[in-house]
């Protein structure tokens, strides 16, 4: 009877235990059934890669308008020999050869031969002189102005008799083409004399100062050094043409040393 009653407790505590292990493990279940997983939206939606910006153009910088060149070539004419343009040159002979100024003046300046101009060049040489001496206590004087065509074929035959006609072409016009005869020309010269009609002038003090300043007063070195295969004449520091004011300036702003390149004409180097 005791032993039955042992075994009946025995069995009693085994279903206990068994009914509180199914109670625990049920209940781990429905905890793992009910658990909240992770949302699709927090777990697994994808990062957005940054999308990238949409490029704005650069501005552009706004063109400035080309400069635009108002200089009129051809307000005074190249061809006619009472013009202050006219360009003559061994190419270029006056037309006619023996054109003769309508309005030549004695020119009141220091001189060696009395010097005629046209009154509009007269005028210039005058100021330009009287300027010179203000400004440096030294004076300059007129070597050689206005030569008529007949006066040119007597230094043009006197040359070529002393030095031959190949030398004296490149230093003295023919006759007919020689820039004196337009009455716009100048040979300058130091006073008292230094280097008079020489290649040393132009490292006078007189040289240096017209070299500088003639443009000033419309007047141009007209056979540079570096030219001589576009003028056809060796370098002659003392020989200024007037061209006038605005003619002068234009050439001495562009960097241009002579006519025939200013105005697109040929080279003339040498006689036809």
């Amino acid at each position: 009877m005791r032993r039955r009653r042992v075994a009946a407790v025995g069995l009693l505590i085994l279903a206990v235990l068994a009914v509180g292990a199914g109670v625990i493990w049920g209940k781990g279940s429905v905890q793992a059934h009910f658990a909240p997983s992770a949302t699709p939206d927090a777990a697994a939606r994808p990062t957005p890669a940054p999308s990238a910006e949409t490029p704005r153009p650069t501005p552009s910088a706004t063109p400035v308008p080309a400069a635009v060149d108002t200089f009129d070539k051809h307000a005074h004419s190249i061809d006619d020999p009472a013009s202050i343009w006219v360009v003559v040159n061994k190419q270029r002979p006056l037309n006619p050869k023996d054109f003769v100024p309508p309005d030549l003046v004695t020119v009141p300046v220091p001189h060696v031969w009395e010097p005629q101009l046209r009154k509009v060049a007269s005028d210039a040489i005058v100021a330009m002189f009287a300027d010179y001496t203000k400004q440096t206590g030294l004076k300059m004087q007129s070597q050689s102005a206005y030569r008529s065509y007949d006066s040119q074929v007597e230094v043009y035959t006197e040359d070529v008799k002393t030095n031959g006609q190949e030398a004296a072409d490149s230093s003295t016009a023919r006759p007919g083409t020689s820039e004196h005869q337009t009455g716009l020309t100048m040979d300058i010269s130091a006073l008292p004399a230094d280097c008079s009609l020489a290649a040393c002038f132009g490292d006078t003090p007189q040289g240096k100062w017209l070299a500088a300043n003639a443009w000033k007063y419309g007047f141009l070195l007209r056979y540079p050094a570096d030219k001589v295969a576009v003028t056809g004449y060796e370098y002659e520091p003392w020989h200024f043409r007037y061209i006038g004011r605005d003619l002068a300036k234009r050439m001495h702003e562009t960097g241009i040393t002579t006519l025939e390149e200013f105005f697109g004409l040929p080279a003339a180097p040498d006689y036809p």
